[in-house]
């Protein structure tokens, strides 16, 4: 995790947090010859992502990760609520 602090006029400001995150996923190949990735994040909360090669597949997996965390925030299961001074 990274927080930029600064300091002006005797205020602190802090810039953006980012977190990463780990997800397992597992990776398969269909019978038309197409890659596809998929991992869960909770209960009822995944994602996939398909394409020709397993890296095609693993980024588009990505991809459809960060657009539903963006969409719904991470799932309780992910989530560390910290009190900072």
């Amino acid at each position: 995790m990274r927080a930029a602090v600064g300091r002006r006029a005797g205020h602190a400001t802090m810039g953006v947090v980012s977190r990463v995150v780990h997800v397992p996923y597992s990776i398969s190949q269909d019978e038309d010859a197409i890659w596809c990735a998929s991992a869960q994040l909770g209960p009822g909360v995944g994602a996939v992502g398909d394409g020709p090669t397993e890296e095609a597949a693993v980024e588009d997996l990505r991809a459809a990760l960060e657009a539903l965390l963006a969409e719904t925030g991470p799932p309780p299961e992910l989530t560390l609520t910290l009190d900072v001074a």
